[in-house]
């Protein structure tokens, strides 16, 4: 199966077959198909990349209703640690960290439902980070959860002294600081 359950409501682990011989290899990193195949209708409407260098964390982001956004995100060059936090209220998983390295060698890929903040930290030494969003970005409806936060005490993967962080990201506020716009519809 294509699609690994990671104990987070909605929250998937894609898993794309490759083909591989001496040429290289091939893979589809995104089929409609398979994924209405697997009960998931997500209508993808902009594609962001990133490029950064070792010791970026970037995070923790998210857009409140109605710009929230369905993210799929893959890596195209170096290894990343991809992080979310469950941000709906009434969730099982609510307030809970999921981490998972994303590389070019591993191809694996996150589905981030709507209601998640998501973010990742750069452990090789540059790293190329592509993803899918189902909604159009919008500026007014940004939000986010500090980086930092004690009460989610994240394993970045990178010393504090060697993080990079943009002023944004340095301000935002502590997750129970937020009055969290999203609601789990189990």
């Amino acid at each position: 199966m294509a699609f690994v359950e990671t104990g987070f409501p909605r929250l998937l682990i894609y898993e794309p077959k490759i083909f591989g011989d001496d040429r290289g290899y091939f893979f589809e990193s995104y089929n409609e198909r398979t994924f209405r195949d697997n009960g998931i209708e997500i209508k993808f409407v902009q594609d962001n990349q990133a490029r950064s260098t070792y010791g970026v964390v970037r995070g923790l982001h998210y857009q409140q209703p109605p710009y929230a956004q369905t993210k799929l995100i893959r890596v195209l060059e170096g290894v990343i640690l991809d992080v979310v936090v469950d941000c709906r209220n009434g969730s099982p998983t609510f307030g809970k960290v999921f981490s998972l390295e994303l590389s070019a060698a591993n191809k694996k890929q996150l589905l981030v439902p709507k209601g998640f903040a998501h973010g990742y930290s750069v452990l090789s030494p540059t790293a190329e980070v592509i993803y899918k969003c189902d909604e159009f970005y919008n500026r007014e409806s940004e939000g986010g959860v500090m980086y930092n936060d004690p009460f989610l005490a994240i394993d970045w993967g990178i010393q504090p002294p060697e993080m990079i962080l943009s002023e944004k990201d340095k301000v935002l506020p502590l997750f129970h600081a937020i009055e969290q716009p999203f609601t789990f519809e189990g």
